[in-house]
């Protein structure tokens, strides 16, 4: 018998499958015979009325997801909050209290070196004065599943579901860390972002200018591009984008409306979340001559 808590690895081309047959329903003489087909007949479904413009949207997310690599639409290493595997039980309440998060790598001296997964429900236990005590951080780490930053997004999403796990450590083809992904990551490719009143459209590009004469860049615009596109210098030593050399520069991810100064170039945060930066407005700050 199976266990309807487990859906088959399959599930994103049984979704697949199921548009298409949407699809030939609506258009019995015109069976789609690619994926540029489905498109244009959801499209038209779309225009005709027949879809709802978030239901194709979703749809439109569906098709493409399984283009998408982990390396895509991971958290950056030097966006990633860990825990020390020798930390005590205050300091890991203060860290998923700054941070808002459920789950946390558990890290040995280095980042690199990832011993476990910490859940926050864990620690409810120890909330009494009695069990305070016997905390020990080594006793309730779960273990760590890595994937490898090429692997594709649906086949992630298809383990996710089929083993239940809800993170990942990301690593590079050398074994090194190169970020974190979690279930709610690539769901967020299928049904979109939330965005709020406040969110800056960008469109399909990585940079926009405004009417006002601002410029948004969204934080995933690799930094060998910014340079090219601002005539900069920044380093990209330490990261590839320039979100995560924001993230690094600041020691934190940080929120809306927090500004820094990198160089000649000044950077305030126009929307984030808990776990990543997604918009940055850049003005150049003009360089201050000194007198003789």
């Amino acid at each position: 018998m199976n266990n309807p808590d487990q859906p088959p690895p399959s599930f994103l081309a049984n979704l697949k499958s199921k548009l298409l047959s949407m699809v030939a329903a609506w258009l019995p003489n015109k069976r789609p015979s690619s994926r540029e087909h489905v498109l244009e007949n959801l499209r038209q479904a779309e225009q005709d009325g027949i879809l709802a413009r978030d239901a194709y949207d979703m749809m439109q997310r569906v098709m493409f997801v399984s283009d998408l690599k982990v390396r895509d639409i991971m958290i950056p290493r030097s966006n990633m909050i860990f825990v020390e595997r020798d930390h005590g039980l205050d300091q890991c309440l203060d860290i998923m209290v700054e941070s808002a998060h459920s789950r946390f790598p558990v890290v040995d001296n280095e980042k690199d070196q990832i011993s476990g997964i910490l859940l926050a429900k864990d620690l409810l236990r120890y909330f009494d004065d009695d069990n305070k005590q016997r905390f020990n951080l080594r006793d309730l780490m779960r273990p760590v599943v890595f994937v490898p930053e090429g692997k594709r997004v649906n086949i992630l999403l298809a383990e996710f579901r089929e083993n239940r796990n809800h993170m990942a450590v990301v690593v590079d083809e050398f074994g090194a860390v190169a970020g974190l992904v979690t279930i709610e990551d690539v769901l967020e490719q299928i049904v979109g972002d939330i965005e709020d009143e406040h969110d800056i459209e960008v469109d399909d590009g990585m940079i926009r200018e405004l009417d006002g004469g601002e410029i948004i860049v969204k934080a995933v615009l690799p930094i060998d591009e910014f340079n090219e596109y601002f005539e900069t210098y920044l380093s990209e030593s330490g990261s590839d984008t320039i979100g995560g050399l924001i993230s690094q520069t600041m020691g934190h991810v940080p929120q809306r409306d927090e500004r820094v100064q990198i160089q000649q170039m000044r950077f305030e945060i126009v929307h984030a979340d808990s776990r990543r930066v997604h918009l940055i407005q850049v003005v150049k700050v003009p360089a201050v001559k000194l007198e003789n």
